[in-house]
């Protein structure tokens, strides 16, 4: 306990990893490229979320794998720099990011649903950990085909992941980011219990 409640930094300097992680994470790419290669508003497609998946339903994988690899980067990203101050700095950051892609100040607070940032934060703290969620939401994918079920099961599973890396602070962050992004999967949750939700690459 003593262990997850030490932290090494100032807390001015936390509060500037996490300003400094929120305001990159709230880049829109989902937005950018799709208006970028004209496919119009992606918030008028389908879930009219900015995330990769949604984006996918346009029909353009190709913007889809920017989508994904601008969310992802912007979460490690953040936490790699802040990294140079503290792990504690890198996982502030972190939060930020997550947080910016969640409510983005230039979208009035409506963005994405984060699980692509979340990876990215990931990479940047532990990229083991990392690499575990995504054999998880793959798994969880192949047998389901539903990315916001595959989502949460990795999220949720994250926490005892970086138990068994011996990572008590990082699980507990985690936890942090899995409670967030449950929260923004509400309306898939109800669609899964529903029977309605979509799966993975259907066109809206």
């Amino acid at each position: 306990m003593t262990d997850i409640l030490s932290w090494s930094l100032p807390w001015p300097h936390m509060a500037i990893a996490l300003v400094f992680g929120y305001l990159l994470g709230s880049i829109p790419f989902g937005l950018i490229f799709t208006r970028l290669f004209g496919l119009g508003d992606i918030r008028a497609i389908g879930s009219g979320n900015i995330g990769a998946t949604n984006v996918l339903r346009t029909g353009n994988k190709g913007v889809a794998f920017l989508t994904l690899l601008g969310d992802v980067l912007k979460g490690t990203v953040a936490a790699a720099i802040a990294a140079e101050w503290s792990f504690e700095a890198a996982m502030v950051a972190g939060l930020g990011a997550f947080l910016g892609h969640l409510y983005p100040v230039w979208l009035g607070f409506r963005g994405g649903k984060g699980i692509a940032t979340f990876i990215g934060v990931l990479l940047g703290l532990s990229w083991p950990i990392a690499v575990a969620f995504c054999a998880i939401w793959l798994v969880v994918a192949l047998i389901t085909r539903f990315s916001s079920l595959s989502a949460l099961v990795a999220s949720a599973l994250t926490p005892v992941v970086a138990l068994g890396f011996n990572q008590p602070k990082l699980a507990v962050f985690t936890v942090v980011l899995a409670l967030l992004a449950w929260f923004k999967h509400r309306t898939n949750i109800a669609r899964l219990v529903s029977g309605t939700e979509p799966k993975i690459g259907a066109r809206s």
